[in-house]
């Protein structure tokens, strides 16, 4: 409990502060724009419940994108992380393009993948996958690199396989990498799919915040906002559980 007390007092105090600095419109004046472009806590929060049936349909079509395109990237991944660890050359052959394919920025592919797939969640899900599988697969890399040679000659010397030995010695050894890239994934996630919505899509909290944006309806932009961080942070927390089941002796 008392983990969670400084970061809530430190929450609430903030909220507070926003809260009276809204209300008083000195947050409007400093700005120099009209009051109701800034909406106070409590106006958001009332927005929230008045408006719980779109947000929680729309957040329904982002969840679905977030967790099929970071499904996608574990898969890829650890897939990619596993290759390069039993193959020097293609660790060689695949790591640089793989750091030149994020230095594309994800604004530029995102129309281009709704081009070639059109407005349905295929191209929201290879989004999704595209930003969050690069941490997940060098952490897990890194985390291959950690395995104790001492431990590998051991097992060699008590006549155990290669598969033996990638299963009972390098996965376990690099799971916290592989869980410490998930975890910096997963809170992309929610970035990666209203990027892709706002590329096109006729649904979702992506859609639905640049609509209120264009209507000026700023209460319900930050209504959005706010569910989409409770479904990271939700996201991040399974992830979390995940990995104390997972990787227990730590």
């Amino acid at each position: 409990m008392k983990r969670w007390l400084a970061p809530l007092l430190l929450i609430a105090a903030l909220l507070g502060l926003w809260q009276a600095a809204a209300a008083s419109g000195a947050l409007a004046d400093l700005f120099g724009i009209e009051d109701f472009l800034v909406p106070s806590p409590a106006e958001i929060a009332d927005t929230l419940w008045q408006s719980r049936s779109l947000l929680a349909e729309n957040a329904w079509v982002t969840l679905r994108e977030m967790l099929l395109g970071f499904a996608l990237a574990v898969a890829v991944g650890l897939g990619f992380a596993l290759v390069m660890h039993v193959s020097e050359f293609a660790r060689l052959s695949s790591y640089p393009p793989l750091v030149a394919l994020q230095t594309v920025p994800i604004l530029v592919i995102s129309p281009v993948l709704v081009i070639w797939f059109g407005f349905g969640i295929v191209p929201k899900i290879a989004i999704v996958a595209l930003v969050c599988f690069f941490p997940i697969t060098v952490s897990t890399l890194d985390g291959f690199r950690t395995v104790d040679p001492a431990a590998t000659k051991l097992m060699r010397t008590l006549s155990a396989s290669r598969a033996q030995i990638l299963r009972r010695l390098d996965l376990p050894s690099a799971m916290p990498g592989f869980f410490s890239g998930t975890k910096v994934a997963v809170v992309f996630t929610p970035i990666a799919a209203v990027f892709a919505e706002w590329a096109g899509s006729s649904a979702g909290l992506g859609h639905m915040i640049l609509q209120d944006n264009a209507q000026l309806d700023t209460a319900r932009v930050f209504a959005a906002v706010a569910v989409l961080s409770a479904l990271a942070i939700g996201l991040f927390a399974l992830v979390t559980l995940a990995e104390r089941r997972i990787v227990s002796w730590r």
